[in-house]
């Protein structure tokens, strides 16, 4: 697939390169992502750039940025991660993990289309899934240990990624409660997540985690039955519709809905908060234990039996970007004849492509014009060293058949210089050869010759004393009368 106009020309946004669209909505639209690191290391990421009239009004922004970092602290499988927020050039960037998989809006959409529901394990492992990652949200604790008290405030099949993975994960925690409580669309209007809101929310009463619960009940509703729960031609009947609350049982649209599904979901649509469950595990748990779980495989593979067109489309967008990124760095490299090395920095590069090495699309070799340059600087750098290597070994011998020529030699200074020079009086042909000291002037008074500090004489070793059988220091023969001497008293 040839590369488009935004992945051959690329915004650098950071540390990340911002690439094609990926999906649009009200507030944002959703691009192809690359984080660019040092040695090599690449990762791709969702970027997420908020409109030009968002960006630009700062309650709207110091709102969204305070609820990035509360959302920043969440950790769960099945809550998709915001990596970063930059700002830069009056935009705000919002950085998440890439995934592979569909909107769960798009799913029941095409489900819709080719008249199919939802098999309800599938529903009940999606909604369950995104129940517990709700509740971890409601979870949530600051460094001192107390609640943060996150409500998504806008759980909506928009919202929920399904995976090819089998797995559901949340999205849009801090935009969404930054935003308000109705998303408007691009021309203003008012549309979709009113059907989502419970009376209280839509009253302008005070939100909970019984809030974020109503509305994955509504999704689990829709999705049992393959129709909308609160519909109506105008966005102004939705919301009286929505506000009267009236629900009918699931399986009154959907024969295979057992009555025990049935009190799990309309227990969910309570109107009155204290009527539904009372954290979001509970009514995952229930869901488990009366409807059942599908395993991860059957979810994605229900996945892609629905969207394997759009899902190859995006996996081919990003071998494109990856193939983009590796021909850029050999050009570049090619140009400069150097490669990034370990503690280069990819953005002191002229090019905004990422420069680190691509996870999918193989690693970057050098273009023979680079091989054949560092082959010669190779065998340059050898011959150099075998010179060098010569040369001084040259050098230490003809120093060491000097030193044995000369065997009384020593070093004097000359002018702060060590000379080799012979004894004064020895070898004269030899000390001929250096010439004489000019006298000393105003300008060139004579050196300073530095001695080594006079060391004191020996001690001499004394003579051990004599003993006293010394006195005398012979003995006479008796016999023949003859002195002989006491050898110790020699000494």
């Amino acid at each position: 697939m040839a590369a488009s106009s935004e992945q051959a020309h690329p915004r650098t946004v950071g540390r990340y390169v911002l690439y094609g669209e990926l999906a649009a909505g009200g507030m944002a639209t959703v691009h192809f992502g690359r984080l660019s690191g040092a040695v090599g290391f690449s990762r791709t990421v969702a970027i997420k750039r908020l409109h030009p009239h968002y960006a630009k009004d700062p309650e709207f922004v110091t709102m969204f940025l305070d609820e990035a970092r509360l959302c920043g602290r969440i950790r769960h499988p099945n809550v998709v991660p915001t990596l970063d927020v930059v700002s830069t050039e009056g935009e705000i960037f919002i950085v998440m993990e890439y995934v592979a998989g569909e909107a769960f809006s798009k799913l029941l959409k095409t489900a819709g289309q080719k008249n199919q529901t939802v098999p309800p394990r599938i529903a009940a492992t999606i909604i369950s899934s995104v129940l517990h990652g709700l509740h971890a949200a409601h979870q949530t604790k600051d460094e001192h240990g107390r609640e943060l008290g996150i409500v998504h405030r806008d759980v909506s099949p928009q919202n929920i990624l399904v995976g090819s993975d089998g797995t559901s994960r949340v999205l849009d925690f801090g935009v969404a409660k930054a935003a308000g409580r109705i998303q408007s669309t691009r021309d203003g209007q008012i549309k979709g997540k009113i059907a989502y809101m419970p009376p209280e929310q839509l009253s302008g009463g005070a939100v909970s985690r019984q809030t974020d619960i109503y509305a994955a009940s509504v999704v689990l509703w829709e999705a049992l039955t393959g129709r909308r729960l609160f519909d109506g031609e105008t966005e102004a009947l939705v919301l009286v519709r929505a506000i009267e609350g009236k629900v009918d049982r699931p399986s009154e649209f959907n024969s295979a809905i057992d009555p025990a599904t049935d009190a799990v979901v309309m227990k969910g649509l309570a109107r009155e908060p204290g009527d539904r469950y009372a954290t979001a595990r509970d009514m995952a748990l229930a869901m488990e234990q009366t409807i059942g779980l599908a395993s991860p495989y059957e979810v994605g593979e229900w996945v892609e039996s629905l969207a394997s067109s759009e899902m190859g489309r995006r996996a081919r967008s990003i071998a494109d970007i990856e193939s983009t990124s590796t021909m850029n760095v050999a050009a570049n490299a090619q140009r400069t004849g150097s490669f990034p090395l370990l503690g280069d920095s990819p953005h002191s590069q002229v090019s905004s492509i990422s420069v680190s090495r691509p996870a999918i699309s193989g690693s970057m070799s050098p273009s023979p014009k680079a091989k054949r340059n560092a082959r010669r600087f190779a065998a340059a750098a050898g011959l150099l060293g075998s010179a060098g290597l010569v040369l001084g070994v040259l050098a230490l011998s003809e120093t060491a058949r000097t030193r044995a020529s000369l065997p009384n030699a020593f070093f004097h200074e000359r002018r702060g210089m060590a000379v080799l020079g012979p004894p004064s009086g020895a070898m004269k042909a030899d000390s001929e050869a250096i010439p004489p000291l000019p006298p000393p002037t105003a300008d060139h008074p004579p050196p300073i010759v530095k001695h080594p500090p006079p060391q004191p004489p020996p001690h001499p070793i004394a003579p051990p004393p004599k003993s006293a059988s010394c006195d005398p220091p012979y003995t006479i023969d008796p016999t023949t009368g003859r002195k002989k001497y006491k050898m110790e008293c020699l000494k």
